[in-house]
């Protein structure tokens, strides 16, 4: 026996950090042969058989432990060659295979500096399981971080689930464990079993897995992520001239689960759910779809929001090849993927991030810093670089694997704030003594810098509750670098304003007007999400006032006065159609309802037309954060509860005038101001029969008269519809 007693039992112990060290062929110390090693625990026979180079000694291995190891010398080759198993386990049945344990690194020394530099933005090429040709032998390495671990191995369908079979080799001082294992392909399942810090043995998901089993299971399955053959190259040419501040967006946010299914208890996979949903969209004249995270999660009712596999789209709807499948579809249609990201927090699994290798790893030890006391969940440690890195490539691989447009990162505020929903005593200040995360606010930055330089066109969304400053500045001017930020204060107020009865509206007229006071601070987007229809707020519709003439002219009105208010626009699936419950995740939008009276199908198609009309008109969403593009004519009349504006571009060549009659009485003869006169044709009337509503109007348009009124060279009298928004394009 060559190999020295303390190192048989590291090895049969499972203990060595670098079993590559002595098991695969290794020269003998006085240059007198080869030494080879393997630890099979089922086999009763081990031989070795030269791969290429047929002169090269076959011999067979004796064993040296009832554990499985085996070892042999050869004298008769000097230099190390390529050579097989022939492995014959008890019950006489072979298998021949390249040894797992001949292979170098499939990670460089680079590879490994810049993740320990927190600037590997591919590293999701790196770690986790890869599809590689190795000395023309199709395999798969796995590679995963977990610098505290004593020991790992890759544990799956292709090795029985032992651990014995496949440890992996720590790569000096990174942390990163590795192995390369020939004939694994697609479609394998497999974990890491984490000989953890503390002595004990976990089994762990892959944080870098592309593709995992459904829930409640959680192995991850090897997949090539790159096979998919991508049609949408003119969409992403176009991408890259985007400029979100000056184009129209108006996204439809979907919940891939209950949108429309397929039976009562099943969903659409991505691929059946393309046709519909495309045709759907572009029917409804949406510029985006946002889809709720699509990141693997094992609790269902988390909506998606505690993301165990950060790099997988979740298999309840089929395969990674499915999801690209349904983005490329979108694309060809020319509608933009927004998907929800999640860096803020990821839930407390033992089998996966929390505690990976026995300490706290993704997260902080202390948990004043590491837990979430809302949510029971914990918070990353954005000043751990490799943690940095996993979340920042995460960002880059959306983009890049699935050629996402854009980002909408979800609980900023909670990664800005230390003492976010906690209190005193319960929250640690920063190196200053402040409240401010530092390294959270570094991340961001660093997050959006790289998604745009690295993506042009891609746009990145903060929902972001608080008044922090500058968020959706350059970070180079001391903002974060988000694109668009969600006003969760219009979302607010708006809807506070549009709950109350019309008798009491004359009241709170400010809650409608006390946007534009802080417009121009950061770069809004309105929201009306899935966040406005659940946990007993009542749907939208049910929001609404009145019998149910008036809530829909309400709702009608509200999305009105959204779509034509300055900011970019969200809409939560089955708002477009008046639902009357609030969301539920295991049910499906209410598509029957389209078919009980001229109500619901009324207020679809007057988001249709809405739509139509914003993406038509320049000065919708031109100059949406320019001072030019927007201005109150009369904000003034409380007693009435009508409000008008103009929006415009920003050369003032095209505008249009938005009044909102926010009563259920009509009102004749209302006098307004334009900035010009002659002829304003009606370009919407929320009102119209086809709507839903009682159809009064003004015959197709008015005439400005040279008759100066709320500060404007000209005016025209209206007929002001019941509960409406009304809108008219100068000529």
């Amino acid at each position: 026996m060559i190999l020295k007693p303390d190192e048989l039992r590291s090895l049969v112990e499972l203990t060595h950090q670098s079993p590559h060290t002595l098991l695969g062929m290794h020269r003998l110390g006085d240059g007198s042969g080869l030494v080879v090693r393997a630890l099979l625990p089922d086999a009763a026979t081990v031989e070795i058989l030269p791969t290429h180079e047929k002169d090269k000694p076959s011999f067979a291995l004796k064993r040296l432990h009832e554990g499985g190891l085996f070892e042999g010398v050869t004298r008769k080759a000097g230099e190390v060659y390529a050579y097989d198993l022939r492995i014959t386990n008890h019950a006489g049945q072979t298998r021949q295979t390249r040894d797992a344990y001949s292979f170098l690194p499939t990670l460089s020394e680079a590879d490994l500096y810049l993740f320990g530099k927190g600037d590997e933005r591919r590293i999701y090429d790196k770690l986790g399981a890869k599809l590689r040709v190795i000395d023309g032998l199709h395999g798969t390495s796995f590679a995963v971080w977990a610098p505290n671990a004593r020991r790992v191995s890759v544990v799956g369908d292709f090795n029985q689930w032992d651990g014995r079979v496949h440890a992996l080799r720590l790569l000096g001082a990174s942390g990163v464990w590795e192995i390369f294992i020939p004939g694994v392909g697609e479609g394998a399942h497999y974990k890491f079993e984490v000989f953890d810090a503390n002595g004990s043995i976990r089994l762990k998901t892959d944080p870098y897995g592309s593709f995992f089993e459904t829930a409640p299971k959680n192995a991850a399955i090897v997949w090539d992520t790159q096979k998919f053959a991508w049609t949408d190259a003119a969409w992403l040419e176009r991408r890259r001239g985007y400029d979100p501040l000056r184009t129209p967006m108006s996204a439809y946010e979907v919940h891939l689960g209950s949108w429309q299914k397929k039976s009562a208890s099943e969903s659409w996979n991505y691929r059946d759910l393309a046709a519909p949903l495309v045709e759907y969209v572009t029917r409804m004249g949406f510029t985006h779809v946002e889809f709720m995270p699509v990141a693997e999660h094992a609790y269902y009712p988390s909506w998606g929001y505690q993301v165990t596999g950060f790099y997988a789209p979740t298999s309840r709807y089929g395969t990674p090849d499915q999801f690209q499948y349904l983005v490329n579809a979108l694309h060809e249609a020319g509608i933009g993927v927004i998907i929800d990201w999640v860096p803020a927090h990821f839930p407390r699994d033992d089998w996966a991030l929390a505690r990976f290798d026995g300490t706290a790893l993704y997260e902080h030890e202390d948990p004043r810093k590491g837990s979430h006391q809302d949510w029971g969940t914990l918070i990353f440690n954005f000043g751990r670089l490799e943690v940095s890195n996993f979340l920042v490539a995460n960002a880059l691989y959306w983009c890049e694997r699935f050629h996402i447009d854009g980002l909408r990162v979800d609980a900023v505020a909670s990664m800005l704030y230390l003492d976010y929903s906690r209190k005193e005593g319960e929250w640690v200040p920063n190196q200053y003594g402040g409240r401010e995360n530092l390294e959270a606010i570094e991340f961001l930055k660093k997050f959006n810098h790289l998604s745009h330089t690295e993506h042009p066109g891609v746009v990145t969304i903060a929902e972001e509750s608080t008044a922090w400053p500058l968020v959706t500045r350059p970070p180079a001017a001391g903002g974060l670098g988000f694109s668009l930020k969600w006003n969760m204060g219009w979302m607010h107020d708006t809807l506070g304003y549009f709950k109350r009865e019309p008798v009491h509206r004359k009241y709170h007229q400010h809650e409608l007007t006390f946007a534009m006071l802080y417009h121009h601070n950061e770069n809004f987007v309105l929201p009306l999400s899935h966040d406005e229809v659940v946990h007993g707020k009542a749907s939208l519709l049910g929001r609404m006032p009145g019998d149910e003439w008036q809530q829909f002219a309400n709702l009608r009105t509200l999305i009105g006065y959204q779509w034509l208010f300055p900011g970019k626009k969200l809409l939560f699936m089955g708002g477009e159609i008046g639902q009357r419950a609030e969301w539920n995740e295991n049910g499906q939008l209410d598509w029957a309802a389209l078919k009980q009276g001229p109500f619901h199908v009324g207020l679809q198609t007057f988001v249709s037309d809405l739509n139509r009309l914003y993406n038509a008109a320049a000065a919708l969403w031109q100059a949406d954060y320019d001072h030019a593009g927007f201005f109150w004519i009369n904000c003034n009349d409380r007693e009435n509860s009508v409000l008008s504006f103009i929006r415009q571009t920003a050369d003032g060549a095209q505008k249009i005038a938005v009044i909102l009659n926010l009563t259920p009485v009509p009102r004749e003869h209302y006098r307004v101001g334009l900035p010009v006169g002659g002829k304003w044709r009606e370009v919407l009337n929320s009102d119209a029969t086809l709507y839903g509503g009682s159809n009064l109007g003004n015959l197709g348009g008015v005439t400005a008269e040279s008759i100066p009124l709320h500060n404007q060279s000209h005016s025209a009298e209206f007929l002001l519809p019941p509960l409406s928004v009304i809108a008219f394009q100068a000529e």
